[in-house]
């Protein structure tokens, strides 16, 4: 709030828009809170896998939302440069100055989880992001307070939005295809594959779909046609394996004898 009111007072894009970002920081991580609360609520008859795809709904919101930020601040930067407003460098850099402290410190406390989750990766991209924006700001306050060109605070939010959609691109693209089913970018579904089909018991593979139940949980169906009979113990080693090296937490395997008539038509 401060960052707006000092970016309305001193006429200031470049600040208007790191305040901006930040805001929509901090409506992200509201959503994030919100999300993870809804996560942890039991299946139902109506939600048999629970709430947990909230994470990637609010991943992918995020993203978009700042995406869409970017772009109505570009277009007043674009509109700023043939009719450049008079700016007040100094209160820009002291504002701003505090952001990188605010930023920076926010930013550590996701450094530790940042690949354990991709809500908290873009907490922390975003955070770090917001830093290194402050700095870009105080640079172009001082700038204007010692050279007197108030054109480089409009090329400055231009760097700005540049950087956002940078930071802001993977975090978008990981959410879309989490979304969408996809296989999570952390999981290897070929050599997910080739596991199971090393397997001693296990003579083909099909119908193999890999998707994330939430940002932190992952799923896995197969179809495994055996050679022989197998035991649960068999299944339980499966899972296990599964679990521990490939991050998969929730499993369901369909087993199928090698001369059974009973094997799926459809393979995929």
């Amino acid at each position: 709030m401060i960052e707006i009111i000092a970016g309305f007072i001193s006429n200031s894009l470049a600040l208007l828009t790191d305040a901006g970002h930040n805001f929509g920081d901090v409506a992200g991580l509201i959503m994030v809170v919100v999300a993870e609360k809804l996560s942890k609520r039991k299946p139902n008859s109506k939600y048999t896998y629970g709430y947990g795809k909230t994470t990637v709904l609010v991943a992918l919101a995020n993203a978009s939302l700042l995406l869409i930020g970017v772009g109505a601040i570009a277009w007043e930067a674009i509109s700023r440069i043939h009719a450049p407003h008079t700016v007040e460098g100094k209160l820009i850099s002291m504002v701003a100055f505090a952001g990188i402290l605010v930023n920076g410190a926010t930013a550590l406390l996701f450094l530790r989880d940042k690949d354990s989750d991709l809500n908290i990766k873009g907490a922390y991209l975003h955070m770090a992001s917001d830093a290194i924006v402050s700095l870009g700001v105080v640079i172009s306050g001082i700038l204007i307070i010692y050279t007197g060109y108030e054109w480089v605070d409009t090329a400055m939010s231009l760097v700005i939005c540049i950087l956002i959609v940078w930071s802001t691109y993977g975090l978008l693209k990981d959410s879309l295809r989490l979304s969408l089913d996809g296989v999570p970018d952390e999981i290897n579904s070929e050599k997910i594959r080739q596991f199971l089909l090393n397997l001693h018991e296990v003579s083909d593979i099909h119908d193999l779909h890999i998707w994330a139940l939430s940002t932190k949980e992952n799923a896995l169906t197969a179809h495994l046609v055996i050679k022989e009979k197998v035991s649960d113990q068999f299944l339980l080693n499966v899972r296990k394996e599964l679990t521990h090296h490939f991050h998969i937490s929730h499993t369901t395997i369909q087993l199928e004898a090698y001369d059974s008539t009973f094997i799926c038509e459809q393979k995929c």
